[in-house]
């Protein structure tokens, strides 16, 4: 890449800089036109049954059925403020993307170091950076300090800092080994830099990612679309059946303006109008109870997706990792020692052929821990929440190590103060602290193996220095292959007693002669608790897929921990993956466990080729790089401590506490959810068919209608309400997640439970017919009474159908009456309703009813415990059938 020289000492003149800014616009990221709060309300209303119901509503009305056009209108405008209030907050990624980039930046413009805005940068600028700078454009990097590095992990998902360099490098390399280039959204951990910025606004690697996010549009939930399918259906069949009753009713001879009241009045039962109202409260009770297991629904129909996810594309570091560097072992003296523990915490023991030593015992162990906490420029510092690192990871995990074998810092620099320090950089690959005690000064030296160990000439054996021979440095690089083949990252700790005090501190003068005191090992492990949620996973179906910027063997160590990457598993990275076209990835893509090295691109690609198999993907992430991706999926999962404010308002669910196994918890209450809809809709239809049945079938033999208009809707009011909302919060089944995920393209009512609704509706029908033509034409009383005992068996059927659809193939004696006790109250409450319209004289009137007497009583409960008792009556003859209502 040409630079001019004269960019580099005097950066763009002011001319020039307002030339540029006219051409390439402010350094923004541009946000797509904002939707109005007034146009998200009304959005939801589009839906086809909610019009359905509100011409329902005007029909009660013009019938003068007041109560039932309020309970309607209530449901739909209910519905309408819960829509707007879950997707108000749903389109603010962009500006949370904007949040990343640093107001101000220092700039050299005509050789003068000025203050300005960040909005204001251009394309060649010559922007100065420290530690603690957030970078506010693409830059290339044309000076350094030794030590200069930047965190990179919202971006590429690189657990530790980036060492930078200024030197060129190969073109067309990911994003994560761009080691000349700084990039918007990422920051500056140490050292001091200039660089000149090669990209502004929406064409920095930030801005494509914006881009990204914007292209992306949202697709309807598999349950939102099942239900507007289903909605249609039910609302033409009802129709068509009611259009059947009139048809039937006029030509029998009966008036015309009553049978069109009879109609609409069957048409308004029939509808589901209580389906949207339920399915939203089912929702909205399932959110509440995830919060609880650390899970936050930002889209309440989320719940029901992740319920049926087939797949999960998790990000490594910080989702199935700790994010936290951690020594697991130590080569000392000949000896490998382990160490326990996990994470920040000083908690856990050093280990030799699995039993605890005494540091003391181990002077070779001693020293090799003294170097690393030597030569270290973190602190590891303890708050209310818990241990935290100041500095580099790295460092800091040697400083843990240290800690659990009892070494503070703070003591060892004060027994070996600071003199000098020579700054880690990645051509060296190696950092050097001069400290010097009472009687002498040393060096003390960490870096890669390969490169340190040219320069060690002795090493530390038995608490002395002896000559390093070539079958010594052999062993050493032995297990230094060893442990680097477990995708641990291998330093070299080592010293050098200096015989007096140099002029210069260089590196060429001081990093020679060096004494090897030991190999340390760490990694970024895995979870515990992951290992628990990954067999969870595998037991209910759904495939572990790791998407990553981190390293191709790290990722693959990590995946086999996790127990995802078996025998026939591949593991790509980004540069083979570029390699295949899409035909060939789509051939291979339910194979690959691992993408290693990706950028958001890629991620993209992963989504979608797992899509394009129908299957149901959750991606869950972090950082920046895994918004687009998180907006992609079918359910973008979010991390809630580590998450960047992008990722978070792109997702559809936030995990509070970072912890992959409230994913887990999350797909069962989906599951959970998912079936009690199902109970509640198979409650609702069989009801309504039975109510239609009733009239149909009335209508089609020549009776008088069983059942009057305003008797119609009260049944439908009283028995569509409250056990509906109770069923829809049923205990979730105990093996819910030991079935593997159902279809996607499975309808929410299939023919096989259609047929049982109908069935059942039928049964229902049968029970209030009895009762109406026992009353009417063998006890030869009135029509009144006859329609009174046919409305109160009609609603105490339905009261009593409720406990079967808690489960189609477990008996509810088995599961316990009071298990669900919102069932029981519910049912109770409906029951003194319809009491109320029977006996209560005013209502009598209204209601054309008549008081009941103890031998009618016999009869209703006789009659309308029959459904309850025929399905007992299958459960036992049908054991061992699946229940798809469970």
């Amino acid at each position: 890449m040409f630079i001019d020289k004269k960019l580099i000492e005097r950066g763009l003149s002011p001319q020039e800089a307002a030339l540029r800014l006219s051409k390439f616009g402010p350094n923004q990221l541009q946000e797509k036109k904002a939707v109005s709060p007034l146009s998200i309300f009304f959005g939801q209303f589009h839906d086809f049954i909610v019009w359905v119901l509100i011409a329902a509503a005007l029909i009660s009305g013009f019938l003068k059925e007041w109560v039932d056009a309020l309970a309607i209108v209530a449901i739909v405008i209910m519905n309408a403020v819960l829509g707007f209030i879950q997707e108000y907050r749903a389109e603010k990624s962009l500006a949370a993307l904007k949040k990343l980039s640093s107001p101000t930046s220092k700039v050299i413009r005509d050789g003068q170091h000025t203050i300005i805005p960040s909005s204001e940068i251009v394309p060649g600028d010559l922007a100065e950076l420290e530690a603690g700078d957030n970078v506010p454009a693409d830059g290339r990097i044309v000076y350094l300090t030794p030590n200069f590095a930047t965190q990179e992990a919202s971006l590429t998902g690189e657990s530790t800092p980036v060492a930078k360099t200024g030197a060129d490098i190969e073109e067309g390399l990911p994003l994560a080994d761009r080691i000349n280039m700084v990039f918007l959204g990422t920051s500056v951990v140490s050292g001091k830099g200039r660089v000149i910025v090669t990209e502004t606004g929406m064409q920095t690697e930030l801005g494509k990612i914006a881009g990204m996010i914007q292209e992306i549009e949202s697709e309807a939930t598999p349950l939102q679309k099942k239900l507007e399918q289903f909605g249609k259906w039910i609302v033409y069949l009802c129709f068509a059946l009611v259009a059947l009753v009139f048809l039937l009713g006029v030509m029998r001879g009966g008036k015309i303006f009553d049978m069109f009241l009879t109609a609409v009045s069957l048409a308004v039962a029939a509808i589901p109008e209580g389906l949207p109202a339920v399915v939203t409260v089912a929702l909205a009770l399932g959110v509440q109870r995830m919060v609880k297991r650390h899970v936050l629904i930002r889209k309440l129909p989320a719940v029901e997706t992740l319920g049926c996810a087939t797949v999960i594309c998790s990000d490594k570091t910080g989702t199935l990792t700790k994010n936290e560097m951690t020594v697991q072992a130590v080569f000392a003296g000949g000896n490998l020692f382990k160490v326990t523990g996990v994470g920040y915490e000083p908690k856990g023991e050093i280990l030799l052929n699995g039993k605890a030593i005494r540091l003391q015992d181990y002077p070779d162990l001693a020293k090799a821990l003294a170097c690393s906490v030597l030569c270290n420029g973190a602190q590891l510092v303890k708050k209310d929440d818990g241990y935290k690192i100041i500095g580099d990871p790295t460092e800091g995990a040697l400083l843990v190590s240290a800690a659990k074998a009892g070494l503070e810092k703070d003591k060892s620099e004060e027994e070996f103060p600071f003199v000098e320090e020579i700054p880690f950089d990645p051509v060296r690959k190696k950092m050097t602290i001069v400290r010097k005690d009472k009687t002498k000064l040393t060096a003390f030296v960490k870096g890669a193996p390969e490169i340190i160990l040219k320069d060690c000439v002795r090493l530390e054996e038995n608490g002395a220095e002896k000559a390093l021979s070539d079958s010594a440095k052999e062993m050493i690089l032995k297990v230094n292959e060893e442990l680097a083949a477990q995708a641990m990252r291998v330093l070299v700790v080592a010293y050098r007693v200096l015989d007096k005090a140099p002029e210069v501190y260089e590196a060429q003068l001081i990093e020679r002669d060096l004494t090897f005191a030991g190999l340390v090992a760490m990694i970024d492990p895995p979870r515990d608790e992951v290992k628990v949620a990954m067999r969870e996973c595998e037991a209910a179906g759904i495939k572990t897929v790791m998407i990553t910027g981190d390293h191709k063997n790290t990722a693959v160590a990590v995946a086999k921990e996790l127990g995802f990457f078996k025998e026939g598993s591949l593991a790509l990275t980004g540069e083979e993956l570029d390699k295949l076209s899409d035909e060939d990835f789509q051939k291979e893509v339910e194979r690959v466990s691992v993408y290693a090295r990706v950028s958001p691109e890629h991620k993209l690609r992963v989504v979608r080729a797992r899509r394009k198999l129908k299957e149901v993907v959750a991606m869950t992430g972090d950082g920046v790089n895994d918004a687009p991706a998180v907006k992609e999926a079918d359910i973008g999962v979010a991390m809630g401590i580590t998450g960047t404010d992008v990722t978070k308002e792109v997702s559809d669910m936030v995990i509070t506490d970072d912890n992959f196994a409230s994913i887990v918890a999350a797909v069962e209450e989906g599951r959970g959810i998912y079936d009690n809809i199902r109970k509640f809709v198979h409650y609702l239809l069989s009801c309504n068919a039975g109510e239609i049945l009733v009239m149909f079938v009335s209508t089609l033999i020549g009776w008088p209608a069983p059942l009057l208009p305003v008797q119609i809707l009260w049944v439908n009011l009283v028995t569509d309400g409250l056990p509906a909302l109770a069923l829809g919060v049923d205990p979730t089944d105990p093996n819910v997640m030991k079935r593997p995920p159902r279809p996607t393209g499975e309808a929410v009512v299939t023919k096989q439970r259609a047929l049982l609704m109908l069935t059942q509706g039928a049964f229902i029908a049968f029970c209030s017919l009895f009762a109406f033509a026992f009353v009417l034409f063998v006890e030869k009383e009135g029509l009144d009474r006859a329609r009174t005992a046919a409305f109160v068996v009609l609603a105490c059927a339905q009261l009593f159908h409720s406990f079967n659809c808690r489960s189609m193939t477990e008996s509810i004696f088995k599961l316990g009456v009071f298990t669900n006790i919102k069932l029981v109250y519910a049912t109770a409450v409906s029951f003194l309703l319809q009491m109320i319209v029977v006996y209560i004289p005013c209502l009598q009137r209204v209601f054309k009813t008549e008081a009941l007497g103890i031998l009618d009583w016999s009869l209703v409960i006789a009659l309308s415990s029959l459904p309850l008792w025929a399905m007992e009556i299958v459960k036992i003859f049908n054991k061992s059938r699946t229940g798809k209502c469970t």
